[in-house]
């Protein structure tokens, strides 16, 4: 009896310190202190714009990158038939950089070819650019956020050091390691929301890429096309 009720105290005491030693997330932010909710709330912040930047570029781009594929035998046969105005009709029911950029070279038909060449640049030009839309704040995030995560930690750390000074070298090592580490979770929110801005940014200058091409070759085709004799 006394054997199996020592074995009952030591699994009472073993669950008791498992349970002193779970901490949840939300415990970890609220026991930091007003400086550590400030910065953590800072980089929720910067997460959902992330998100938000990231989702609405996916979403713009992949429409970006729909068209036709015989769109472009259309627009070989409207004009090699001499029938521009259609196929401005076609470029304009087309809601893609692709049929952008053609429309802008039909109009400049008649024109020399460097003249058409240097159109079909600027509105390509101004196609990447709209692509690219807030594209760099997820880059200045991912840069920021472990940054602010690291500067919450370090304010920590100053006040976890200036409580062991106050109290003249006798603070509690216990008071001063749930400091710490409290303090600690501010780097790590700042790294998560870093890893995941640094990834979408990466995704987004991938496909971003591969719509550029795909606008520059068939600006060639387009050139090509108008090299071609009637």
């Amino acid at each position: 009896m006394s054997l199996f009720q020592d074995l009952t105290d030591e699994a009472q005491l073993g669950d008791a310190l498992s349970e002193e030693k779970t901490l949840s997330v939300v415990d970890l932010i609220v026991n930091g202190g007003a400086g550590s909710i400030i910065i953590i709330s800072i980089l929720f912040v910067l997460l959902f714009v992330a998100l938000y930047i990231y989702f609405e570029r996916v979403f713009a781009i992949k429409a970006a990158s729909k068209i036709d594929e015989n769109f472009m035998n259309q627009i070989r046969d409207h004009v090699m038939n001499g029938k521009l105005e259609a196929a401005k009709i076609l470029c304009a029911q087309t809601d893609s950089p692709v049929a952008r950029l053609t429309e802008k070279g039909i109009s400049r038909i008649g024109k020399p070819l460097d003249d058409i060449n240097t159109a079909i640049e600027n509105a390509g030009t101004l196609e990447v650019y709209k692509l690219e839309k807030n594209v760099s704040i997820l880059a200045t995030v991912a840069g920021a956020a472990p940054m602010i995560g690291f500067l919450g930690t370090v304010i920590g750390m100053i006040l976890a050091f200036h409580e062991m000074a106050s109290s003249g070298g006798q603070a509690e090592m216990g008071t001063l390691a749930s400091g710490i580490y409290t303090a600690m979770t501010t780097t790590a929110a700042g790294l998560v929301v870093g890893i995941i801005a640094y990834i979408g940014y990466n995704h987004l200058v991938n496909r971003t890429d591969k719509v550029i091409h795909k606008m520059e070759a068939n600006a060639v085709d387009f050139l090509d096309l108008l090299n071609e004799p009637l």
